[in-house]
Formats: structure tokens, sequence, C-alpha cells
């Protein structure tokens, strides 16, 4: 607008978030009467499971809509240091637990705490978009490190022995990671934690989709790494992606920074939400869960080798998560047209590599299993037609 200043420079580096915008465009499509079948967004198709639903409802039939603490209730925050215990058979002093607005209020509380100007953290490429964006808001970069199969899509010690640079303050990794659902086993966080440790860095670990393995173990960092920082939500396992609420757990010293940042940039999280989120430690809940996790399993064991014999390239079968990170080059070099073209005239929604990082992204594409096996078996059979 004429004699408008312009707007703050930072949203020159702020990239898009080109998940939301396929999604945007898949419900356009949908008002217009159109059949899309949602393999895009990460987001579990099934609504809360009831036990949490109700616990909201008693929240708030018992008034509780206040503020709370700015690092969430003390019973969640005990709820979830013996989450910890019957998981991963550690002890967490719930003090160093702090609940935050979904996995990302955990991200935006860490940049701020970790990152000075003109610093950065090692990620991989590619990798979860937003993370970059969160380290660029407050001055800082990701520091992109291509990843290939050959390292399971994760850092490794030589990775950041050859990428730490001058202004390199520490690591950032996922387990299971988003976009191919490569999990760190226990060997491998060890070795990323004494390389890391060895740079007097911090390792920040995204562990947002356990509980979404398939048959193999998901440790958490903190079992060989104390002083690591955890990022984890209840959007995934515990399917509560509309009440916006995550965790963080960092060390102890860390803990009054985090407060104070918490209680300007946040004051507290939904009350109602954390009085809900306490039920999904419940051991009816956590069965619903797992019984969850399992149809994810079961469509991913569809999904997986359905894609190979279409022709899309793919490495070993993902992990967790439930995303499936396909090659795309017997098809087509760039893969924003290809999901384009799915999207607008095949009624599938996809999301294209570039989302994810720089790294090969035209090549790529992210398959989300996250509708009914029906809904999967039916973009199959359309994909069949057209690339056939």
């Amino acid at each position: 607008m004429k004699g408008i200043r312009p707007y703050a420079r930072r949203l020159e580096s702020i990239e898009p978030f080109r998940v939301v915008e396929v999604l945007t465009r898949a419900r356009e499509l949908e008002r217009e009467g159109r059949d899309i079948i949602h393999l895009g967004a990460g987001e579990p198709d099934f609504a809360t499971a009831p036990p949490i639903i109700e616990a909201g409802r008693a929240s708030l039939a018992r008034g509780e809509t206040y503020y709370t603490e700015a690092g969430g209730i003390p019973q969640l925050r005990e709820a979830v240091s013996t989450y910890y215990q019957s998981q991963y058979r550690l002890t967490i002093d719930p003090r160093r637990i702090m609940i935050t607005p979904g996995a990302s209020g955990a991200l935006l509380l860490l940049s701020a705490l970790l990152i000075n100007p003109g610093e950065g953290m090692l990620m991989t490429d590619p990798g979860y978009p937003c993370n970059r964006q969160f380290l660029q808001l407050v001055g800082g970069e990701g520091q992109l490190v291509s990843v290939s199969g050959e390292q399971n899509y994760q850092l490794t010690p030589e990775l950041i022995a050859s990428h730490w640079s001058h202004n390199t303050v520490g690591a950032l990794v996922a387990s299971p990671a988003n976009p191919t659902g490569a999990v760190l086993d226990r060997e491998a966080l060890a070795n990323l934690a004494t390389a890391v440790a060895r740079r007097q860095g911090f390792l920040v670990v995204d562990e947002i989709y356990h509980g979404l393995s398939f048959g193999v173990n998901t440790p958490s960092v903190l079992e060989v790494d104390d002083n690591a920082f955890v990022i984890n939500s209840f959007s995934k396992y515990f399917g509560m992606t509309g009440w916006r609420l995550g965790w963080l757990v960092a060390p102890e010293s860390a803990i009054p920074g985090l407060e104070k940042l918490a209680q300007n940039l946040f004051i507290s999280m939904s009350t109602m939400a954390q009085h809900a989120a306490l039920a999904g430690f419940d051991p009816a809940t956590r069965r619903i869960l797992d019984q969850r996790r399992d149809v994810f399993a079961a469509r991913r064991d569809y999904l997986y080798p359905a894609l190979k014999s279409l022709g899309f390239g793919l490495g070993a079968a993902p992990e967790g998560a439930f995303y499936i990170y396909a090659d795309i080059t017997r098809f087509s070099d760039d893969s924003q047209q290809f999901c384009s073209s799915m999207l607008e005239s095949h009624g599938i929604a996809l999301t294209p590599g570039a989302d994810f990082g720089r790294y090969r992204a035209s090549e790529h594409v992210r398959f989300s299993y996250t509708t009914g096996m029906e809904r999967i078996e039916e973009a199959v059979g359309r994909m069949r037609k057209v690339l056939n």
C-alpha cells in the first residue's frame, strides 16, 4: 500500500510451508465437488481418543478455564515424568519438563534459548521444514547437511565433523524422522551425543513420532545423554493435533531461561488441553492409541510395496512415523509439477520434496498414510492408471 513502510525483512528469508498450501488447495477442490484423497498432511486421521475428549469436557465442567503456570500444570509434568519411567526406565525430574503449545512452541523456545544471531545448527536435508524457519526467526540459520538412504537419512559423527563450522552451536535430529520415517538406534544416538559434546555443542532431538514405530525399538536420546534437549508432542501418537500441546525436556540449568521465555511468549498453554492430556497416559487410552499405531503399520505394509511396484524409487521401509519418501525420477524431474498434476488432474494430494530441503528435492515426494486403507488403495489404483 502506498505510503506504508515495508514489512520486516525477516519475512524474505522465511519459506512457505508447502504442505499447508497443498492442503488448502485440496480443500478448495473438495468444495468444488472434487473427490480428493489426502496423502499430504502429517496429521493422524483418527479423531482424538474418547477418554481424552471426555477429560477435556470434565475440565471445562469444573471451571478450569484460567491461566496455568508457564511451564504447565504440575500434574501433567509429573505424568510425563512417569511416562519416561515406564517407557524408557528414565528418572526425569518433573521440573525439567516444560509443557508447550505444540512441539512448535518447544522449537521456538529452544531457538530463542540456544541461538545467537549469526549462529546455526546442523540438521538433515531432507528434514522437517519449520526447524530452519524457527532459527531464521531469531537470526540464526539451519545448516543443512545432505543425507540419503546411505546414511539412513540421519546425521552421523562423520557428517558432524565435516560440516561443523565456526558458527555452529549444535545439531538437531529427529527420530523417527519426517519425511523419511528413519529411526536412530541407541548406538547411533550415543555416537551423535559424543560428537556434539566433543565440540561443546547442544544436541536437540525431535521425538514427536515416538510411539509410532513398527517392530523396532525407538530409544530416547536421554537414555544416552542426560544433557540433550528433547522435543515431544501430544499431536502424533496421542492424536491431539488440534489441541496444540507438546513438551520439552531440558537440563535443569536451562529451565529458568525457558520459563522466562515461556512467560513472555505464551503466558501459559490451553488449560483444557492440559487436563485432557492427562487421560492420554491412562492404560485404557494407551490401548486405543497402540491399536491405532498398528493400523498405521498395516497401511505402511500395503503402501510401501505398492509404490515400489508402480516404479517409485524407495530405500528401506520406514521404521516409524507415517511417511514414505519416494524418488519420482522414473516419472518426473519436477516434484512440484508432479504433485500439482496429481492433485489437479487425479485428485491425489502429495507433498513435494521442496518442502523438506534442497538436496534432490525435485526428485522426491512424501506420501503420508494418514487416511483409511480403502482410500489408500483407491489412490494406488488411480496412480496405476496414470503412471503405467
